[in-house]
């Protein structure tokens, strides 16, 4: 895979798209919604894929390669880029979302703490099991949350002004079957299959485009596994 054109991923990093996943992924409640068996295999995927939008990696030949051992400023990224770049064996896409989704989300969950996007408050079920949640401070959603859910709905709509950040945390809500708890007010099946559609045309033609479909479709692989071992 030829490596994208340069300045067209230059996407300031506030927050990283896996963080973006997670806060999408909890509620106010600070609880995931229903989604937490998927949930370390959408944070390794959207490290793959924030490594690609900015350079880092790429494609050769079925496998991940190093491209550029930079640091992108994201603790948990920079993480998952010196872990590849160690790595002495050629791994494709799906391999490398097994391996990084172990402990995945504690890293992302530490890092919005640390932030001050969210809480830690201890808690327990029935008085009895307890229970770690993820709050914001104040009890709104976060701001980070708010704007990205609203740049994904505009996609929706008019897909040609969307960014790349915003159609990549797309493909993520469309390989995880996440449209429940990001879209809770659509019709799932019409929002679906219009995500699908969406990210199919956005990242034809482009050079990480090819990219991120495997890494879409190792997502649905990995997580279906996943599903069919737990039941």
């Amino acid at each position: 895979m030829c490596a994208p054109t340069s300045g067209y991923y230059a996407l300031p990093m506030t927050i990283s798209l896996a963080e973006e996943l997670v806060l999408l992924a909890y509620n106010d409640d600070g609880a995931p919604q229903g989604t937490s068996t998927w949930m370390d295999y959408g944070i390794a995927g959207a490290h793959l894929v924030e490594l690609a939008l900015t350079e880092r990696i790429e494609v050769r030949d079925g496998t991940v390669t190093v491209v550029d051992t930079t640091p992108t400023g994201a603790a948990s990224v920079d993480a998952a880029l010196v872990t590849i770049a160690a790595d002495t064996k050629q791994r494709k896409p799906k391999d490398w979302i097994y391996r990084l989704s172990k402990r995945a989300r504690g890293p992302v969950l530490d890092g919005l703490v640390e932030a001050g996007v969210l809480e830690r408050r201890e808690d327990r079920v029935m008085r009895i099991f307890p229970v770690t949640r993820y709050p914001s401070p104040d009890g709104t959603p976060p701001a980070a949350e708010v704007e990205r859910r609203r740049l994904m709905r505009e996609a929706l709509e008019n897909p040609a002004d969307a960014d790349a950040r915003t159609m990549a945390l797309c493909t993520l809500v469309e390989a995880l079957d996440w449209v429940k708890p990001v879209f809770p007010d659509l019709p799932q099946r019409e929002t679906k299959k219009r995500l699908k559609e969406l990210g199919e045309a956005h990242w034809a033609g482009i050079a990480v485009g090819a990219f991120i479909k495997d890494i879409q479709v190792a997502l649905i692989m990995t997580a279906v596994i996943a599903t069919t071992a737990a039941s």
